[in-house]
């Protein structure tokens, strides 16, 4: 059976990440309607491409609510599809106990090892539409890497807005668990899993970091 639930994500309302709100969300306004959206609504505004868009805070998950049912249902066999998008943030109101839903979006993959990590998983799969992590990506140089340790991995720059979070969330994954991730693409699920494709990120060094 396939079970899809909406999952809670507990974050921090004092982390840094509100103080300075970086996620697009929304539709994209033309600058005077974006001027009256921040004046009239105190949002932040930021321009994207040719438009303006609304910004919200992108804090870290601090962790994966409802993850009893989850870890229920996969023992009971069934595929669950869980912290789609991320999930839904929310925080601890003044009590220390209630939960308030926040404005802002949470990275998927740093929400996808957070949970993998609580769920004790074997490896943490990150599929995308790309074979592996390249290293000098769209170069004449470019190549892929096959296995590779987080340290080593951490030691390149990474686009902050594709494959850097990708990269961070399986580090530390890695790191935390002593287990293995993978990033490569969906189409090759089976071969990332088998360990035969993609970028195969383990706790110790197996292989050349990087193959032509």
């Amino acid at each position: 059976s396939i079970t899809t639930l909406l999952t809670r994500v507990e974050v921090d309302p004092q982390d840094p990440a509100f103080n300075h709100p970086t996620k697009p969300i929304g539709p994209v306004y033309t600058a005077a309607q974006a001027e009256a959206l921040a004046a009239d609504k105190g949002w932040a505004m930021a321009a994207d491409g040719k438009g303006m868009r609304r910004v919200v805070a992108s804090p870290p998950p601090l962790r994966v609510l409802g993850l009893e049912a989850i870890r229920w249902l996969l023992e009971h066999n069934a595929l669950v599809i869980a912290a789609g998008g991320g999930g839904i943030p929310v925080a601890r109101g003044a009590d220390g106990h209630s939960l308030q839903g926040v404005e802002a979006v949470i990275d998927k993959d740093l929400c996808s090892s957070l949970l993998a990590r609580e769920l004790q998983a074997d490896c943490l799969v990150i599929a995308t539409d790309v074979a592996a992590v390249y290293l000098d990506w769209g170069q004449p140089s470019q190549r892929a890497i096959g296995h590779i340790t987080p340290q080593e991995l951490m030691q390149h720059p990474w686009p902050v807005g594709t494959m850097g979070p990708k990269v961070a969330a399986a580090c530390a994954f890695v790191a935390a668990t002593g287990q293995r991730a993978v990033i490569g693409s969906l189409d090759d699920i089976e071969a990332l899993l088998a360990g035969t494709a993609g970028t195969q990120i383990c706790p110790d060094p197996v292989a050349p970091a990087a193959t032509a």
